[in-house]
């Protein structure tokens, strides 16, 4: 990161899904999860953070990297509701406490068959496999999936492409509005497009899982554009936070 944008406090998740965004500027990432960066944001502790979407549309205090985000047309497979029982059955679900857009993303999906169940923390990892309803993100998710289990998964990215025939965005680089960042910007778009240059490398390199899952996720199940049909799918999700009560949700502001 060049001397002008190492001024700023960045913040970004260490999930396998980030790395291509984070290429070559992990030294100067402050990591933490998605709902913790969620918080530091509000507290004016970071600049910008690679953060669950959610928190800047239901935030009018952030601007959007334009072009930059994690993404799915489909089959996500890292973000999952696991369940023992049938869907039209879910009281309660038991979520992982890092996450923050898969929560309100499950609730419309949900509530657009009718279903309002409560939504409770997940004590611990250890428990999710006695849970009949667990919401999973992330590598955890991930390992959770690849192992032997009992629960059918209900994916995510699956079911709201089903719902509305569009890409669903989990993250996003939320910049503070009353900052400037230019330079930020400019050396978060130099990032993606090394992570892009150079996935090949990472998928060869990284440590989680295998080379092969690797590969299949990343050329299968995410992606990090965001373009027009992406950000249909923002207002697509917008409307429906805002049809099921779960706002006040406010318009994305993109900056390139």
């Amino acid at each position: 990161m060049s001397a002008d944008a190492r001024k700023f406090r960045v913040g970004s998740v260490q999930y396998l899904n980030a790395a291509p965004l984070t290429r070559d500027i992990e030294s100067e990432l402050i990591f933490s999860t998605p709902s913790k960066l969620a918080q530091m944001l509000r507290r004016d502790e970071l600049d910008a953070a690679l953060v669950s979407v959610t928190e800047v549309l239901l935030n009018d205090r952030y601007d959007i990297l334009d072009g930059v985000a994690i993404a799915s047309l489909g089959e996500v497979y890292s973000v999952f509701l696991a369940h023992k029982k049938p869907l039209a059955e879910v009281k309660e679900v038991f979520c992982d406490t890092a996450s923050l857009t898969s929560v309100n993303l499950l609730k419309v999906l949900l509530a657009e068959r009718g279903l309002k169940p409560e939504f409770k923390p997940l004590e611990n990892y250890a428990a999710a496999h006695e849970k009949d309803f667990v919401l999973l993100i992330g590598d955890t998710a991930i390992e959770f999936q690849r192992q032997p289990h009992s629960h059918e998964i209900f994916d995510l990215g699956s079911a709201w492409l089903e719902l509305t025939g569009l890409p669903f965005v989990f993250a996003v680089w939320a910049l503070r509005r009353d900052l400037e960042n230019r330079e930020l910007r400019a050396e978060l778009r130099s990032a993606k497009r090394y992570g892009m240059e150079s996935l090949d490398q990472i998928i060869e390199t990284r440590e989680e899982f295998d080379a092969d899952f690797r590969r299949d996720y990343f050329e299968w199940h995410i992606h990090y554009h965001l373009a027009e049909d992406e950000k249909r799918g923002l207002a697509k999700f917008c409307a429906l936070l805002q049809k099921h009560h779960l706002g006040p949700v406010f318009k994305p502001k993109f900056v390139s």
